[in-house]
């Protein structure tokens, strides 16, 4: 069972990644992409688990035919890499007509090598059960070795079609698209690393031609980079597609919140920040709860605003070269922390007895923006805690 971990686990991460896509996919299964991306994962988590030893022996085993799982296990492989292709050209759009004809094209091709790879294990011979090293065994075998030479070069073709293909559309996204960004580096990363177990694959295979013995290379040194290949390319697909959800943002939004939710959460009432939540709760009403400890935190500060404080950090952002839009909510987020300070410093019974004073007419003054949407609430969490004003404001009030 050790010896088929390193494929075992890479291809029980792509098992979670469809069971957490399930739902979209079943949804969305009149997509092609939908249909691509489901390809995708039920292919790369066979070729995981059909390539490790303890598999190979096993289906071996239960069939009667010796070596029945190099066929098995280098069809599959050929699948992978064409799905990988057809889920590109899917992914990257296009006119329809157009991509439809280069999906069949890369369909059919892959079809015709996995049917050939099949025929050719069927009219060669291997008598030998060979669980780890069946490349380099049978290389100088006939049909065998035109066999292995097939699954290689359709392989080949596959991972630097993939690769090249994604490395010109990562030069090409905004940077603002960042789950796209990461999905296509991790794909570019994976791509990298399989081009790695082909190199160890044909150098070990050509040595044999060779008459030299380079075995080594395709038993022990090929297996880590396909796992870690497969490991890369799947998660490369799979982070666009969750990034890009609704739960994805708002878990992006909730991380974003944290330092303003973390320096205003003591002066939010009671009611609010003890409302019971699970570790299952869902995300969504994870960032309103702390939305509300924010708003009612800074609700709670209104009193303590000073426009001084303001006004000094607005011409100091100013100063820097920052935009109006960005120097208000930095002005903004420097007045909250000037507020945080005097609040915190002074006498905890005499700020509550304030506090129950200043009774409903606290949000007088409030920027309503903050109230009502998160956005700009991540903005001025953000600028709370990288601002330099903000930081020098926190140091001391007075210090513009």
């Amino acid at each position: 069972m050790n010896d088929g971990l390193i494929l075992y686990v890479p291809g029980s991460v792509m098992i979670l990644a469809l069971l957490i896509k399930a739902p979209t996919l079943r949804r969305g299964w009149d997509q092609p992409l939908m249909r691509a991306v489901c390809t995708l994962l039920v292919v790369g988590c066979l070729v995981m688990f059909l390539a490790a030893p303890p598999t190979i022996s096993a289906v071996n085993r239960f069939t009667g035919i010796v070596n029945f799982s190099a066929p098995l296990v280098y069809s599959a492989l050929t699948a992978f890499s064409g799905s990988c292709i057809v889920l590109v050209l899917q992914w990257g759009g296009g006119p329809p007509a157009v991509v439809r004809r280069a999906t069949r094209l890369t369909v059919g091709v892959f079809s015709a090598v996995t049917l050939l790879i099949v025929v050719l294990f069927a009219i060669g011979d291997a008598p030998v059960e060979r669980l780890r090293d069946l490349d380099t065994y049978y290389a100088n075998t006939p049909w065998l070795r035109e066999m292995i030479v097939c699954y290689l070069l359709a392989h080949t073709v596959g991972s630097s079609t993939l690769t090249l293909l994604c490395w010109k559309w990562l030069l090409r996204v905004r940077p603002s698209l960042r789950p796209l960004r990461t999905g296509l580096a991790l794909i570019v990363l994976g791509g990298a690393l399989d081009l790695g177990y082909l190199v160890t694959k044909w150098a070990a295979v050509g040595a044999r031609w060779a008459g030299r013995d380079w075995d080594g290379l395709s038993t022990y040194v090929a297996p880590p980079f396909a796992s870690a290949a497969a490991l890369m390319v799947g998660s490369g697909f799979i982070v666009p597609l969750v990034g890009g959800s609704a739960a994805w943002r708002d878990f992006s939004r909730y991380r974003r919140l944290h330092p303003l939710w973390k320096a205003l959460r003591g002066f939010a009432a009671s009611s609010v920040t003890t409302v019971p939540l699970t570790w299952w709760s869902p995300i969504g009403i994870r960032l309103i709860h702390r939305e509300s400890v924010i708003d009612d935190g800074i609700l709670a500060l209104a009193r303590w605003f000073d426009p001084a404080v303001r006004d000094a950090a607005y011409e100091a952002a100013l100063g820097q070269g920052m935009c109006a839009s960005r120097a208000s909510v930095v002005a903004d987020a420097a007045m909250l922390a000037a507020a945080c300070r005097r609040r915190e410093a002074a006498a905890a019974e005499a700020a509550a007895a304030a506090d129950r004073e200043a009774g409903a007419g606290a949000d007088q003054g409030l920027p309503e923006p903050y109230r009502l949407d998160s956005r700009p609430l991540a903005a001025l969490a953000r600028e709370f805690r990288t601002s330099p004003i903000v930081a020098a404001v926190r140091r001391d009030p007075a210090a513009l």
